[in-house]
């Protein structure tokens, strides 16, 4: 579903009228705010295929700091790889890798392990790769990272829709109170079984993946 689909099932499941774009009414918007909130808790309980991608760092001479462009701060780290050097990269600690860095001289040669560290002006993660890096190495790693904040009416959620519906229905119940219909609590529980579910299904075709149900 787009965003603005996504708000107007909402408003129909709680017998208000729909919208021709996400912002027409206050509390339409406020929908939005809630659709999103359900996105960005959805997207944070699982390694959600569809939001996997790869970034690639190619490297340069005696450099080890580079930025994730497009990363953002919210990610799961799937895999890194020096695809190069066919090698698998490892995970560090900021602080083994600190005295790596700083107690010279550091090593220079093919990146094995990387740190995160800090962000760059675009507010995308930086990895400091260690040994620093001797020539040109192509470092990719996978990542899931979350869907941009739905800001336009024709953004096609990446999440299931069915659980970003549910999820900001039960919170819209909660904002407006008991009105006869089906309560909060008892939304948002048939909310977590759908996730629950989800979760299970989608587990079945990536084992690799920790299973992380939000309560």
């Amino acid at each position: 579903m787009t965003y603005l689909e996504l708000v107007n099932d909402v408003l129909v499941r709680l017998r208000e009228p729909v919208v021709t774009t996400f912002n027409e009414t206050t509390y339409s918007t406020l929908i939005g705010k809630f659709v999103n909130d359900a996105k960005r808790q959805i997207e944070d309980s699982f390694a959600w295929n569809v939001l996997v991608q790869t970034i690639t760092v190619t490297t340069v001479a005696n450099t080890s700091s580079y930025s994730l462009t497009g990363a953002g701060q919210k990610f799961q780290v799937l895999d890194a790889i020096n695809t190069t050097s066919v090698l698998g990269m490892t995970n560090i600690d900021f602080v083994t890798m600190n005295r790596n860095i700083n107690f010279l001289p550091a090593g220079t040669s093919a990146p094995t392990d990387y740190a995160f560290n800090g962000v760059d002006a675009s507010y995308d993660t930086k990895v400091t790769l260690y040994p620093v890096p001797d020539a040109v190495y192509t470092v990719k790693f996978s990542l899931a990272v979350p869907q941009a904040t739905l800001a336009a009416d024709a953004t096609v959620v990446l999440v299931s829709d069915v659980l970003v519906s549910q999820n900001a229905f039960s919170r819209a119940l909660v904002e407006r109170g008991e009105d006869g219909g089906l309560s909060s609590s008892e939304a948002y529980n048939l909310y977590r079984a759908m996730l629950s579910d989800y979760i299970a299904l989608e587990g079945t075709r990536y084992p690799d993946r920790g299973e992380f149900v939000a309560t």
